[in-house]
């Protein structure tokens, strides 16, 4: 069980010499966090490369979590060809790799998420989704499953940045729509790509583990704290926030 101790908190801002904290935004990643969707989008991707002849695991995805797909299909044929892929290639196969993914069981909301956003809600705390996914079949889904979570202009998806996680623009950009400073702002991630892109952005970043990728990655990232599901984290957060409205470095 995760503890919330005033040294964490404490950590974080001498780490990033900032006086205190005061989370008024939430930047909040979308596949793995509040869906459990990285089988679904690693069984893709897997797809994708096998027929492509290209060299890959299907856990090697996981860890791929919060790249764009044109970052991910330059990955494979930096491996494959020795280059990146151009522009037509990277249209067509991500277009394909959506495809196979619109065509798999349907994924559910993740546990914990719903609570977790209420929680935000009831606090009156900014909400941005930040994802480096470009696929509308999850996007155009938020309203239905978390009514009333996020308005499209509080948004950050893999078409408003030149640069995809692990680059910290997304959660920058994230910031810049909840006119907040990175002091002010709490991100949600479960991969490494994330929480660095999150971390490098000033955020104070909380990770959640909900899927085959281990604790320590998600620290050496640089997350300030790593809770075991989203279920805790949705129970924690509270205590969480309260700690950090209250803890003040003089």
């Amino acid at each position: 069980m995760t503890e919330i101790s005033d040294d964490i908190i404490l950590s974080f801002l001498r780490r990033r010499r900032y006086k205190r904290l005061q989370p008024i935004a939430a930047l909040i990643d979308m596949d793995g966090t509040l869906y459990d969707s990285m089988g679904n989008h690693a069984d893709a991707w897997h797809r994708l490369a096998t027929e492509l002849g290209i060299s890959a695991t299907r856990e090697e995805f996981f860890l791929y979590e919060g790249r764009t797909g044109a970052s991910t299909l330059n990955i494979l044929f930096n491996r494959a060809y020795g280059r990146d892929a151009t522009a037509k290639e990277i249209e067509e196969l991500y277009a394909r790799k959506a495809l196979y993914f619109t065509q798999m069981p349907s994924v559910k909301p993740m546990p914990g998420a719903m609570q977790m956003l209420e929680f935000f809600k009831e606090v009156n705390m900014r909400r941005v989704l930040v994802t480096g996914s470009g696929q509308r079949s999850l996007i155009d889904r938020l309203e239905r499953d978390f009514p009333g979570a996020f308005t499209p202009n509080m948004m950050v998806t893999s078409r408003d940045v030149k640069c995809g996680k692990p680059h910290p623009e997304p959660f920058l950009k994230a910031m810049m729509l909840a006119n907040v400073r990175p002091s002010q702002a709490i991100a949600i991630e479960n991969a490494p790509l994330g929480v660095k892109s999150a971390n490098d952005a000033g955020a104070f970043t909380i990770a959640v583990t909900t899927g085959p990728i281990p604790r320590e990655e998600l620290e050496r990232a640089g997350a300030a704290i790593v809770f075991d599901s989203m279920p805790q984290c949705a129970e924690m957060l509270p205590r969480l926030v309260l700690k950090m409205f209250n803890l003040i470095i003089e």
